[in-house]
């Protein structure tokens, strides 16, 4: 059996706050950006067929494994070729980046640029398995990877749309002080903290510095 990770959940008017205010943004942006993700979907179909959703398991709060819903940027049976890719990661650690992956499409790098494909992760928000700001949900097979048990201690919340990654610039940040950041973030948690992060992770989109 598995280790359950120590919760840092607190049934208290601030973690309340923070759930009301999550199921009210995610049912607010999923209503205006509607057209936009039935255009992202349209376009994902007429560009290279179903499926339109790419849906992977990942770990949730407190190890719970849930479906993260994404729109497709790769060409079909694209996690099939990751073990094949993985002496060419640019990223240290656990986790997997390549800047010019061949598995992406064109429309892919577009939708990654401008953040489009992460929109399906609002269904994710408003069922429960995620928060607007919390730590990234990494895949199955790179928390298998993780070589600090400390660095666990991202299961004992809820995983989020964005965060003090997102917001930063990731291109010169290392694995373990992405970590480190998230576990700042746990043990310092506030709700001006989330909306900090909210309102910077706006600026982030609108200037056209999302995922490559």
């Amino acid at each position: 059996m598995q280790p359950q990770s120590y919760s840092r959940h607190r049934l208290n008017l601030a973690f309340m706050t923070k759930r009301l205010l999550d199921v009210f943004v995610a049912a607010m942006l999923i209503i205006l950006t509607a057209p936009v993700m039935l255009a992202a979907a349209l376009l994902i179909v007429l560009g290279s067929g179903k499926p339109v959703l790419y849906i992977q398991e990942r770990y949730g709060y407190n190890r719970r494994i849930f479906r993260l819903f994404k729109f497709r940027t790769m060409i079909k049976d694209a996690h099939d070729m990751q073990d094949d890719l993985r002496s060419q990661n640019e990223r240290d650690g656990a986790a997997f980046k390549m800047s010019d992956d061949p598995r992406v499409t064109a429309l892919g790098r577009w939708l990654r640029k401008t953040n489009i494909d992460e929109l399906p992760q609002l269904y994710n928000i408003l069922r429960g398995d995620m928060s607007l700001v919390g730590p990234r949900p990494l895949p199955l097979s790179d928390y298998a990877r993780l070589d600090e048990i400390s660095q666990r201690r991202r299961l004992s919340v809820l995983p989020g749309l964005t965060g003090s990654w997102q917001i930063a610039d990731r291109q010169n940040i290392s694995f373990k002080e992405w970590m480190r950041m998230d576990l700042e973030y746990i043990d310092n948690w506030t709700l001006q903290t989330d909306l900090k992060i909210l309102l910077k992770t706006f600026i982030v989109v609108l200037s056209g510095k999302g995922s490559h």
